[in-house]
């Protein structure tokens, strides 16, 4: 458990704070920055494609580099940069350092990936890795109690500031805590296949049902999540609803999204990840289906699908593929899942954006949306029924 909470508190700091305190005190920020519309929608599409660039690189080489001094060098990367930003003033800076706090972040989550694969129990190893992906969720929280307590009375660079002495006192308890695990004996050891090789890895992607279906399910988790999320609170103004209405929406996603990750984790130790992965995308994909028929009735229960899914699904699938690949190549194809989540999100936003354009609404959209939820929810009841099944020249330990 203090792996689990330790690792957590490190995806709190890098996709919590590193990922999306920026959106929360953008707002505070551009009273004393010139920081523009155009500035904001380049550090959307650069920070984007750094975490892809991040999760990609992380795919193809991290497995030459060691992963517990790659978890220390973004924690400490990421807390310089924290700190760093409570200083900038030039929207450049700004832009540079919170594209490097996305790659960063898609770094840290692939060698916790890889650490608690080797060292936690398999009875034990998906419920670990959904708690910590949850991590994210309670950063979500702390933005709100910063922006909250800390802003208002003592400026948007205290925020900054914090975050970043948070991640530092991660950091500290992170080496301190490897320096622990380093003396133990890993309960998966690396064979000598433990790493796939570069010019195998896209064949093993498309050919073994395993590291196939997790790309595909990050895909549609990325299509159906990012587009729901972007235009969310648009739909609900072009409805006529009242504002609160999604801030109710979202507080519900990070309430859930907090509690999720035990729970679901929990199910999957005891009742194998295939059953957790379709209560949540069936949860998700209900939650979806009852926000179509009636917004303004069902937009809690939305949130609290998404909440279900998206906190939680990253680790629970991390663990199931760890079942069956040795934790080198479960850090590999956990980089290119992230790869096919960003791809998923992009095409889902340009083709939510094509058909706002076309329909002038966004009913059609979430039609769209819940339509790909169902998709997710057939293929976890797929994995579910056809049960744990080794893939054929898989590299396990």
């Amino acid at each position: 458990m203090r792996m689990a909470a330790i690792f957590g508190m490190n995806q709190v700091v890098s996709h919590g704070f590193g990922m999306f305190l920026f959106a929360a005190l953008v707002p505070m920020m551009r009273d004393s920055i010139a920081l523009s519309h155009w500035h904001l929608a380049t550090i959307g599409a650069l920070t984007q494609l750094a975490y892809l660039g991040g999760a990609l690189l992380l795919g193809l080489v991290g497995h030459r580099l060691g992963t517990a001094r790659l978890a220390l060098a973004t924690g400490g990367i990421t807390s310089l940069l924290l700190f760093t930003l409570s200083q900038l003033q030039t929207p450049l800076l700004i832009i540079l350092a919170l594209t490097c706090l996305a790659a960063s972040a898609a770094i840290s989550w692939g060698s916790i990936v890889e650490i608690v694969s080797r060292h936690a129990g398999a009875e034990q190893r998906s419920g670990c890795l959904s708690t910590i992906s949850s991590g994210t969720a309670w950063g979500y929280g702390l933005n709100g109690l910063l922006i909250l307590l800390v802003v208002p009375a003592l400026g948007w660079q205290r925020g900054w500031q914090l975050a970043g002495l948070m991640g530092l006192l991660v950091m500290g308890l992170t080496w301190h805590m490897l320096r622990t695990l380093k003396r133990q004996p890993a309960t998966q050891g690396e064979g000598p296949v433990a790493a796939i090789p570069v010019t195998r890895l896209l064949a093993t992607i498309c050919g073994e049902r395993t590291a196939l279906c997790a790309c595909l399910i990050c895909f549609l988790v990325g299509f159906t999540t990012m587009p729901f999320s972007n235009w969310l609170n648009t739909y609900l103004d072009q409805l006529g609803l009242p504002a609160t209405l999604g801030g109710y929406t979202w507080t519900t996603v990070g309430l859930t999204g907090m509690v999720a990750g035990l729970l679901t984790g929990k199910l999957a130790d005891r009742k194998g990840p295939e059953l957790a992965l379709l209560v949540i995308f069936g949860g998700f994909a209900l939650g979806l289906l009852a926000f179509v028929q009636d917004p303004a009735r069902f937009a809690l229960v939305a949130g609290f699908g998404y909440g279900l899914m998206y906190f939680p699904m990253w680790g629970i699938l991390a663990g199931w593929v760890g079942q069956r690949y040795s934790p080198t190549a479960t850090m590999q194809i956990s980089g290119i899942c992230m790869v096919t989540f960003g791809l998923g999100g992009t095409l889902g936003n340009l083709l939510a954006g094509y058909l706002r354009e076309a329909t002038g609404a966004l009913d059609t959209v979430y039609l769209m949306l819940a339509l790909a939820s169902v998709v997710l929810a057939l293929l976890g009841l797929w994995l579910y029924r056809a049960g744990p099944r080794p893939d054929p020249a898989c590299p396990t330990a």
